[in-house]
Order: structure tokens, then sequence, then C-alpha cells
């Protein structure tokens, strides 16, 4: 394993995976996989500045459910290709069928933090033929707060320029609600990615939907939720800094299939505070023959 990638890989290691780089259209991506070859696809998608690393306390129970789990790194993330332009929606829904594409498959279920959640419902509805169930994750898409994209945009393009312990940690903390879930190795992984040459000026080109432009633009419409016609679960956490739950119950209940269901104790990544919670919620959901 290459220096770069520290010894990171919590749940990993509890579970046989690959880790490679695949070629997905133009982008040489990262890609974790785990579980039966001949398992339904579960892809896992991280958040705006994230990395594959956000699922490492998931893949476990989802590959021993016997799912073929894929994470990968996001256009212009951690190992996958830098951006040298703005990226918005359609490229990560390019993105994301030209990997199905390259990974012969076919139909897969979309589990999506944030961005990820962002991405699945808008891939859901543009190639409902090539979509199981959703799990839209504290998604994003449908707020436009210019406090909390503030937020964002300076803490991450911070932790870019500086890949410092501290502001890192910061970065990180405020996903949380509970900074101590913030673990040295987590930390440490995180600063690898962004240490590499050319992540600070890809980060800029990956924050340009944190301007209200753009980011309006972008927004999933009533239209793409009423599209969706896949069996949909909105996660929603008790501590999500992004903004209230009621937007993630909106989003279920204009959803054809949409569903909701809420984490307590945690905050934008629910997945990682309480994973135990939420691999319950996601393995359930997917075995709901409804």
């Amino acid at each position: 394993m290459s220096a770069i990638y520290p010894s990171i890989w919590l749940g990993f290691s509890q579970t046989s995976f690959t880790l490679r780089q695949v070629q997905a259209g133009r982008w040489s991506t990262r890609v974790l996989t785990a579980g039966p070859d001949d398992g339904e696809a579960l892809v896992l998608m991280h958040g705006t500045g994230g990395h594959l690393e956000t699922y490492a306390h998931n893949v476990k129970a989802f590959a021993d459910a016997g799912h073929r789990v894929i994470a990968y790194d996001f256009p212009g993330h951690a190992g996958t290709t830098h951006a040298t332009e703005n990226l918005e929606l359609p490229h990560y829904v390019e993105h994301l069928l030209d990997l199905l594409d390259t990974l012969g498959i076919e139909k897969a279920h979309l589990s999506g933090e944030s961005l990820g959640g962002w991405v699945a419902i808008k891939f859901a509805a543009r190639h409902p033929d090539r979509t199981l169930k959703i799990i839209a994750n504290t998604p994003g898409g449908t707020m436009s707060r210019p406090e909390v994209m503030r937020k964002i945009g300076s803490l991450s393009q911070a932790a870019a320029d500086d890949p410092s312990y501290e502001r890192v940690k910061a970065r990180l903390e405020w996903l949380m609600a509970d900074p101590a879930t913030v673990t040295e190795e987590l930390i440490a992984t995180r600063r690898a990615h962004y240490s590499r040459p050319g992540y600070a000026d890809s980060a800029r080109h990956i924050l340009c939907l944190q301007d209200p432009e753009i980011r309006r633009r972008n927004l999933i419409t009533d239209g793409e939720l009423a599209a969706v016609k896949s069996p949909a679960l909105v996660v929603w956490s008790s501590d999500d800094p992004s903004g209230p739950a009621a937007a993630g119950m909106d989003m279920a209940e204009k959803i054809p299939g949409g569903r909701f269901a809420l984490v307590e104790n945690a905050g934008h990544w629910p997945q990682w505070e309480q994973a135990e919670r939420f691999n319950e919620l996601v393995l359930s959901f997917l075995a709901d023959a409804r």
C-alpha cells in the first residue's frame, strides 16, 4: 500500500477487500470493493471533500450480508484524478454511470452521504433502469443556506490550502455531534489526501457548489424527486449541521417510494457516529420486499 495512505483502514481491516484504480470515463478512480462478486451491487458515495474511508464502519456489515460493495472517490477527490474545472452534478452523475459500466454493473443500490445522496437522487431520476434502491443519507441538493455554504467552503478550502492537523481536525469536527468520534486515524487519512500535490486547486473546483448561483442550478427539483421510481430511504440525524430533519422528511414525502428515518446522537455522518444503527437501517431497507 502506498505511503500516502497510512494505516487508517479501521473497519476495512476486518473484512477482505480490494483497493485499485479503475478508469471511469476520463477519471482514474480509486475504488474499494468487498463482498461476493455475485451479490447485488451496493455503491457507497461520500460527501464534499470526502473520500471512501467515510464508510470504514459500514463495508463489513454490508459485505457480510451478501452485497457486492463498491466505495469510491468522486472526481476531484482523494485518490481520483484531480479536477481542473468546476464540478457540477452532471459531472458526478456521468462519472457514476461510467463507473458502473467499467465494473460491469447493470443495476445497483446507491447509498450516498451529503453530496453522495444528492448524486444518488439525480442519478436515479435520470437513470431509473440502472437503479435498484436508494439510501440518501443527510443528502444535499434541496437547500441553499448561505451560512452553511460559507462554513463548508471556508473550513474545506482552509484545510485544503494548509492540511495541518488543526485545520483538518476542525473540518472533521464540524461534521460530528460528538467531536470525540474524530479519531486520529481519520485525521491522518484526510491529511494524506489533502496533502497530495494539486489537491488545493482541485478543492476550489469541488467547492463551486457552495457558490449560490452554481448551487441554485444544480438543486434537486420536485420534478426529479417525483421521477425517482426506486424505493428510497432518506436518513437524517438529530444534530445535522447542514439543516433540520424537516428537510429530509419533505424529500421523502416527495419521492413516490420514499421513507424517512432519524438517527439520534449523530451529526452529518450518521454512518460513522452511529454505525450500528445506520447499518441496521440500511440492511433492513434493502431486505424489505416492499
